[in-house]
């Protein structure tokens, strides 16, 4: 079933959701079960599965000369969806990315999805190669999040690359997109990051995802810059605690996130490793508690391989 439709159903009740990490490369499936397997008594309706793109890495080879490998760290993304699918009876949402991909590539892979009846992605333009200083595309590919976008809304209406396939042959997916409460940091404020958020919006895309953020106001300041320009789909926040001193370093930096003055005290000030993640988990769920109140459609939670974390949190406020 679509995301909007689970949204519609709910009639207002807040859902619940989790997003997953492929293992690295060599890795068990074994593993997403382990983060899930604790999580699935709160009965979420979907599961995000993301995906990564290749990076590239220098092999030296016997005549001392050093040859360019693309790599993907975590692959698997399309046989994760299909196994979450079948152990839980739950819809997967794969991760789509404009990087790393030509548009021929990124259709084959939706065909292969819609066999799976998967009926949900999440469209993203990705990030920059770690020694890219920004983001470049494949030569074949998407440059931007709307255009793939657009590509899957086309696929939806039987749209395809070539004449040779079946145009009857209609797609059915609901297309979620990213949203950054506290704009995306390549977009100089925040009107015009909202008018690439409106672009995908207008390709096709049916909800927005936000990125992790830490202080709810930006959450609902965000949803109502949103709505001012026109923007009316599902509003999803994206939540993740902190539960580590060295993240209070790192998130800012990966995620460009601001953390509110409290929050830092209350780790900085935690007596041992133990009442640092109590503290984190304290403040998600207060964050929880507040936006399921104001009517947060969704809480969507960034597990990256902690349930334990997760699970304290969900079980408090669901």
């Amino acid at each position: 079933m679509r995301v909007t439709d689970y949204i519609d159903q709910a009639k207002g009740k807040t859902l619940i959701s989790f997003e997953v990490l492929p293992p690295l490369k060599g890795g068990s499936m074994q593993a997403i079960f382990d983060t899930l397997d604790p999580l699935m008594e709160f009965k979420p309706p979907f599961i995000d599965v993301t995906y990564h793109r290749e990076e590239y890495v220098y092999k030296k080879r016997a005549s001392g000369y050093y040859e360019k490998t693309a790599i993907r760290k975590r692959p698997g993304t399309v046989g994760i969806c299909a196994a979450i699918m079948h152990r839980y009876g739950v819809d997967a949402v794969p991760h789509m990315l404009c990087g790393g991909f030509t548009k021929q590539e990124t259709e084959n892979a939706l065909i292969d999805l819609g066999f799976l009846d998967v009926q949900n992605v999440l469209a993203l333009r990705g990030d920059a190669r770690k020694f890219e200083g920004k983001f470049v595309p494949e030569k074949e590919g998407h440059h931007y999040a709307s255009d793939l976008v657009g590509q899957i809304a086309q696929m939806n209406e039987g749209q395809y690359m070539d004449d040779l396939t079946d145009q009857s042959n209609k797609t059915n997916f609901c297309i979620g997109v990213a949203g950054y409460p506290e704009k995306h940091f390549e977009a100089p404020n925040m009107e015009i990051d909202l008018r690439f958020v409106k672009k995908k919006i207008e390709a096709g895309a049916n909800y927005i995802v936000t990125q992790m953020f830490f202080d709810n106001q930006k959450y609902f300041d965000y949803v109502d810059a949103c709505r001012a320009a026109g923007i009316n789909v599902p509003i999803v926040p994206g939540l993740k605690p902190i539960t580590k001193l060295y993240q209070l370093n790192s998130i800012p930096r990966l995620f460009h996130v601001d953390l509110p003055d409290d929050l830092v005290k209350a780790i900085t000030e935690a007596k041992d490793a133990k009442a640092r993640t109590q503290a984190g988990i304290e403040w998600c769920i207060a964050q929880s508690k507040e936006l399921k109140e104001r009517g947060a459609p969704v809480l969507h939670y960034y597990t990256m391989g902690d349930s334990s974390t997760i699970r304290s949190i969900a079980e408090a406020v669901y």
